[in-house]
């Protein structure tokens, strides 16, 4: 499959008017990946992997542990079973200096060649908290609910930092970090040990001490917040529709507005922009002051945005109608866009990561969707990996530059780059 660039002045591809034309062309779908990979083996490609003459595993395809070609998979290196307790975040699966850690409990780092187990949190870890790292340390919420917020080094899970935010606030959780602090979102305790407001704070990352607490409006909750750091603000969405941006110094609300549509709260920031996807809009935001800087539509006005990613300095999207877009993130103008999902009828991605000339999609609840693998330049499909479990679960999936890692449920699988 070649480049889809679309029709020039916004007139519909060819393919996309065959597509409507009585929605009578039926195109076959690329290969579903492999299943029933065997647990707890490093190369997927043995033993029960398979499961009969019907699996992908039986059929003509790369060698164990290549790169697919031709719509089909790659076969894991290894595939575990983890304790993941996942709620479908991007930051619930983390890969850095040889390890991949996911949420779960316990949270527990592996190793990324073999998938064998190397540490876990002492304490736990809050389950279906963020994974977030900075300044080569992994922050945790303690799974002892004792107010704690714990700094570990990845690779061996030595604690090298510890917070408290202070005895009247319950359950800090993480939400971003920077050089020089980590952002926690936390409930105030009234004087019978209810809560009805939260604050938002910044922790030192060097002393652990807050260096500021802003406590957030009556009605805002702690859960399902969304948040990120570029330079000197803090930019957060919540369950609310709430979109807001602080400034990283003083804890200020420099702007906050709501948002006409909301996925979950996911949004992008890129430089001086936070990218919002508002329904069949896409939109862009200056962090400065709130103003609009560009906006994209979908090609269908029933067809809505999903999350979007800032992957080094390109911005992917999908929406519901299957169409993938590369967009440059400061100007909102098309890089690229694909039409290879809707002609695959293959579920869009909400999550992205690249290694080497791939960019890797992972989507939401599975109903048969997965991780595909795109050609970074074009957007071309060239595979889906599906682990053939059927769980319901979100994918998640992230990189180390060597291997994909896929999450699914509680199935965690390594993938060759």
């Amino acid at each position: 499959m070649g480049k889809n660039q679309g029709a020039p002045g916004g007139t519909p591809s060819r393919r996309r008017m065959l597509r409507l034309a009585g929605g009578g062309l039926a195109l076959s779908a690329l290969g579903a990946g492999a299943s029933g990979c065997r647990e707890d083996t490093a190369g997927g490609g043995g033993g029960d992997a398979g499961g009969g003459s019907d699996s992908p595993a039986a059929t003509d395809g790369p060698a164990e542990g290549a790169p697919g070609g031709g719509g089909q998979a790659p076969e894991p290196l290894w595939t575990k079973t983890t304790s993941a307790r996942t709620y479908g975040d991007n930051d619930e699966l983390v890969a850095v200096d040889g390890v991949v850690i996911a949420t779960g409990d316990p949270v527990t780092a592996r190793d990324a060649q073999t998938g064998k187990p190397t540490w876990s949190p002492p304490g736990g870890a809050v389950p279906g908290a963020p994974l977030l790292l900075g300044n080569g340390t992994l922050y945790l919420a303690s799974g002892t609910y004792d107010g704690t917020v714990h700094g570990y080094e990845p690779v061996s899970g030595k604690e090298t930092w510890r917070s408290r935010l202070g005895t009247g606030y319950r359950q800090p959780r993480p939400i971003a970090v920077d050089d020089g602090q980590v952002y926690v979102i936390a409930e105030i305790l009234e004087a019978d040990g209810s809560s009805h407001t939260n604050v938002i704070a910044a922790l030192d990352g060097g002393s652990g001490r807050p260096a500021w607490k802003r406590q957030r409006d009556l009605g805002t909750e702690q859960n399902g917040i969304h948040a990120a750091v570029s330079g000197r603000y803090l930019v957060y969405t919540d369950v609310k529709k709430n979109l807001t941006v602080r400034d990283t110094a003083t804890g200020g609300q420099v702007w906050t507005q709501k948002t006409t549509k909301t996925n979950y709260g996911a949004f992008a920031v890129h430089r001086d922009l936070v990218i919002v996807p508002q329904g069949s809009r896409l939109q862009a935001f200056a962090l400065s002051d709130g103003s609009r800087k560009w906006s994209v539509r979908t090609d269908d006005d029933f067809a809505t945005f999903k999350e979007p990613a800032v992957v080094g300095d390109s911005l992917f999207v999908a929406d519901s109608a299957r169409t993938l877009r590369h967009i440059e993130p400061q100007t909102g103008r098309k890089v690229w866009r694909s039409e290879d999902l809707a002609d695959a009828k293959a579920k869009p991605p909400r999550q992205f990561v690249i290694a080497g000339d791939t960019l890797y999609g992972a989507t939401d609840l599975d109903e048969q969707g997965g991780v595909h693998a795109f050609d970074a330049g074009t957007g071309a499909l060239r595979w889906t990996f599906n682990d053939g479990t059927g769980d319901y679960h979100a994918w998640l999936v992230t990189t180390d530059g060597t291997h994909v890692f896929a999450l699914h449920g509680r199935k965690l699988h390594a993938l060759p780059a």
